[in-house]
């Protein structure tokens, strides 16, 4: 496939936010947006997951000739800075296109309990995704729609909050004694 025609000035804002950027937000056609790490390589944002112990790309929809929408935020700010079409491309594990992929990825991809044999693990039970640029910015400096877009987070047993211990309050209120 070719690459679509991008302004040299929208190239420049999806590159330098990606690069610049630990996590982008993903939202394939299924799904909500996901927060994802990546690395920029070769004029793409590259992913690894859905295998044990990566980052779950399931649910997203994300198939190779499919498309999703990528959200990179401001570094200094944190804010949206920018939203831009992708075209999603699955790597096989078996070309120089994936092995120069991972390379980058292993060498981002922090506390890997297997970091000498990561490749041929990713190769065996993971996919490496590349996320190319399909179109101009969606969304942009001077182009952003009103209101936050904010989502409520997912169900998940880690955000269930229980009761604070009874004795807690006694405990912090000595220690602040003790210091004074």
């Amino acid at each position: 496939m070719t690459t679509p025609s991008i302004p040299a000035s929208g190239r420049a804002l999806i590159e330098e936010s990606a690069k610049k950027s630990a996590l982008v937000w993903v939202r394939g056609p299924q799904g909500p947006d996901r927060a994802l790490w990546h690395v920029w390589h070769d004029g793409a944002v590259c992913l690894v997951g859905d295998g044990p112990g990566e980052q779950p790309l399931a649910g997203l929809g994300l198939v190779h000739g499919g498309t999703a929408a990528v959200t990179a935020r401001s570094k200094d700010k944190g804010g949206r800075l920018v939203v831009w079409p992708a075209r999603v491309v699955e790597l096989p594990p078996d070309g120089d296109r994936w092995e120069a992929a991972v390379a980058e990825l292993a060498g981002k991809r922090l506390n890997a309990p297997d970091a000498a044999s990561i490749a041929g693990r990713w190769a065996r039970e993971c996919r490496v995704l590349r996320l190319e640029p399909a179109g101009e910015p969606t969304e942009g400096p001077g182009a952003m729609p009103d209101g936050s877009r904010a989502a409520a987070p997912l169900p998940t047993a880690a955000t269930t909050r229980r009761p604070a211990p009874a004795g807690l309050p006694k405990l912090l209120l000595r220690r602040g004694r003790r210091r004074g």
